[in-house]
């Protein structure tokens, strides 16, 4: 439940929060390929193994993984523009530590403290939730949700040119500037969203969810170097599995957990996070394949042969496209829906890995492969949190959001483990240095578009949503317009006012929409005149509870069957049923 109406503050939200928001994502996401470019020397530069080396990334998806959902919580109660800063500030943090340092403990200090930022992405899709017309909110989300792949694709030959021609610290303070700037930014241009959770934060569920997922994701980053079949590895998946269930009958038997774990269940939610998974472990391959098949030497016979930042600039239409996918995913998801968008984001993956097996002889062939890739995990990534906040309340977007936004890490991770061991054991062995092979390339291929197919399966038998107002708000000519159909949207539910036993009206009571399964399907709070209004998922017959300070509660059941429903709520009279 919030504290806040649902009313949107649109005037607040200036046109610079959406390219702010996605700006800082972009940043965020910077941060996972900074060292790409450098991964094959880091044992040399920081004088360690290369088993040592490989924390210096495994730190930063962890720190990740974990801040992800804990963050999203967070803003939910505190406020996400808050909680974004803070978020920045602390990889900003991190950069400096690892600009600092030649050594490896304080390196994965700080890239520890970089992965921190990740849970700005899901902060920034609930700002834009609570603060953006439903005209804007399409293609802003898209944008946002992309920001991760557009960073990621354009940091690569940026990094590699610094890389290239400086002394690879550079990138740790190129990136600090950045998170400076995003934070200033944030500061001038973003404004705090209203809404809140109710309840405390679940500091033992946080742990619980903390411990599992650092258990999990370990062997998983870690198998190739242990060995799938190692005690360590084996051990570590199944206390795993057993701390994550305990979490889970924890986070059940509590009023106001980390994770809504019944809301997590619904067939949509459950859905989409799994798709998650899929998406992420087909953008991931082609971030690992194609610039190693690009630099490999021609002396190979499949090798390209081209320098670290050519290879960069190869891969970078990747970010680009994803990133000018977003107005083309807010046109379609207006009219289609984020499912069906999500399905043909899912197909052009497919189309593009199936195309890239027989488009690896040239450089100019890979672009293409990046161009087509580029626009379905686009299109993909930009369905999901569309999906997710159609499925949850809105004082759960950040917490959502958040697991989603984890999924699609696991994900990758779960990508990187696979075709790492694939390439590896289908690697030659020339000079004592393992090289990649063109039959290994292939066959990551053939496992992304895998990924795809059962991604596409989860897809289509997601629920298919109402869209009438957003697709209507989307095509309105004008803000004049828009105003009139959001106002529209709202009445497409039950409206009224909430009373005292006297009939006078009473502010600030809390309102609650509750479903025929007993789950909240809206929430808000009466304005200073008592009034309220709440707009419905769909037909059907739903309880309208209300409570205020000095007041019993009231459950009142209403129906809604398309029209306007004016119900008013009296506080005098607990248990009052009003037919509508």
């Amino acid at each position: 439940m919030t504290r806040t109406t649902t009313e949107r503050p649109t005037r607040k939200a200036g046109g610079s929060v959406v390219p702010v928001l996605a700006f800082a994502g972009i940043v965020v996401a910077v941060m996972q390929t900074l060292l790409v470019p450098v991964i094959k020397d880091l044992p040399q530069l920081l004088d360690t193994a290369p088993s040592n080396a490989t924390w210096v990334l495994t730190s930063t998806l962890l720190s990740g993984a974990v801040a992800t959902p804990i963050m999203g919580r967070l803003g939910d109660l505190y406020g996400k523009r808050r909680m974004l800063i803070l978020s920045l500030a602390v990889m900003v943090a991190g950069a400096l530590v690892s600009a600092l340092t030649s050594q490896l403990l304080t390196m994965i200090v700080g890239r520890a403290l970089q992965g921190f930022a990740m849970g700005a992405i899901p902060l920034g899709i609930g700002l834009m939730r609570d603060m953006l017309p439903r005209e804007r909110l399409g293609s802003a989300m898209a944008l946002m949700s992309s920001s991760i792949g557009v960073g990621g694709g354009l940091a690569l030959p940026a990094a590699a040119l610094v890389a290239q021609h400086s002394d690879w610290h550079s990138l740790f303070y190129g990136a600090a500037g950045l998170g400076v700037v995003a934070i200033a930014l944030t500061l001038l241009v973003v404004p705090e969203s209203p809404m809140r959770a109710e309840g405390s934060f679940d500091l033992p569920g946080a742990m619980g969810l903390s411990t599992g997922l650092v258990l999990l994701l370990l062997p998983i980053t870690k198998g190739s170097d242990w060995g799938w079949s190692s005690g360590t590895t084996l051990g570590l998946f199944a206390a795993a599995v057993i701390v994550l269930l305990l979490w889970g009958l924890f986070e059940l038997r509590v009023q106001a957990p980390l994770v809504d774990l019944r809301t997590t269940a619904r067939r949509e939610v459950l859905l989409t996070n799994l798709a998650s998974i899929m998406v992420g472990v087909s953008f991931y391959v082609v971030s690992l394949v194609l610039p190693q098949l690009l630099q490999l030497p021609k002396a190979t016979g499949y090798g390209l042969g081209q320098s670290m930042v050519v290879a960069g600039l190869c891969v970078a239409p990747l970010g680009l496209t994803m990133m000018f996918t977003a107005p083309v995913y807010a046109r379609l998801s207006a009219r289609y829906g984020p499912k069906v968008t999500l399905i043909i984001g899912l197909l052009v993956i497919a189309l593009g890995y199936g195309g890239g097996l027989g488009l690896m002889d040239a450089a100019w062939q890979t672009i293409i492969t990046s161009v087509v890739l580029g626009a379905g995990i686009g299109l993909a990534y930009s369905s999901l949190p569309a999906l997710i906040i159609g499925a949850v309340p809105a004082a759960e977007t950040g917490a959502a959001n958040g697991l989603n936004t984890l999924m699609r890490s696991i994900g990758t991770s779960v990508s990187s483990a696979v075709i790492g061991m694939v390439l590896a054991n289908t690697a030659n062995t020339v000079g004592g240095v393992e090289i990649p092979t063109m039959h290994g390339f292939r066959v990551s291929f053939l496992i992304a578009t895998a990924a795809v197919a059962v991604g596409l399966l989860l897809a289509v038998f997601l629920p298919k949503a109402p869209r009438p107002a957003q697709h209507a708000q989307l095509r309105a000519s004008s803000e004049e317009d828009a105003n009139l159909l959001r106002a529209e949207e709202v009445l497409r539910g039950f409206r009224g006012r909430v009373l005292d036993a006297g009939g006078a009206p009473v502010a600030r009571a809390k309102v609650t929409l509750i479903d025929r399964r007993g789950r909240q399907a809206g929430a808000t709070v009466s304005a200073e005149d008592g009034f309220y209004s709440l707009a419905v998922p769909a037909e059907g017959a739903y309880v309208l509870a209300a409570r205020a300070a000095g007041h019993g509660p009231l459950a009142s059941s209403a129906s809604h069957s398309g029209a306007e429903h004016a119900v008013d709520l009296d506080l005098a009279l607990p248990g009052e049923t009003v037919d509508v």
